[in-house]
């Protein structure tokens, strides 16, 4: 098995925004994307020594990092002007996204859904040449599936 990212395909749609997927490409030197551990469950120990636990809900960060001149920034630069423009008019300010991750390295295929945008670089930083930008969005759920399990 081979543990390459560099045929990482993403897919990202906003429905209330562009509703057509838009494949995420000029990805930055050393990085695609990053992930936060998620807290899955919270436990609680009585004093007699027994531990009872339930489930939580989170929402999973991921973190796009893009090299300066990707073409995939105009997308998260016109999502990010929609929804100030939608706030500025009263409209809900965000718009909810979905998105495939497909990992054919692992054989594998995320699909995230009810994503927002939260964090975004709105300017590239200018060093010798211009840097990589990063954003942020938070899905709040996140399904792992095989590669042609889902067919």
């Amino acid at each position: 098995m081979d543990i390459t990212s560099a045929n990482a395909v993403i897919l990202l749609t906003v429905p209330l925004f562009l509703p057509v997927p838009q494949q995420l490409q000029g990805f930055s030197v050393d990085n695609i994307y990053d992930t936060e551990d998620v807290v899955v469950a919270e436990t609680l120990m009585g004093v007699d020594g027994n531990l009872s636990g339930g489930t939580v809900f989170m929402p999973t960060p991921q973190t796009f990092t893009l090299q300066a001149d990707s073409v995939s920034i105009d997308f998260f630069e016109g999502l990010d002007a929609a929804q100030q423009a939608s706030a500025r008019l009263g409209g809900p300010g965000v718009f909810p996204m979905f998105g495939v991750v497909t990992l054919t390295s692992v054989g594998k295929t995320y699909t995230m859904s009810n994503g927002i945008l939260t964090r975004t670089k709105r300017l590239p930083d200018a060093h010798k040449v211009l840097q990589p930008r990063k954003f942020q969005v938070m899905w709040q759920t996140v399904i792992a599936v095989p590669i042609g399990a889902a067919g």
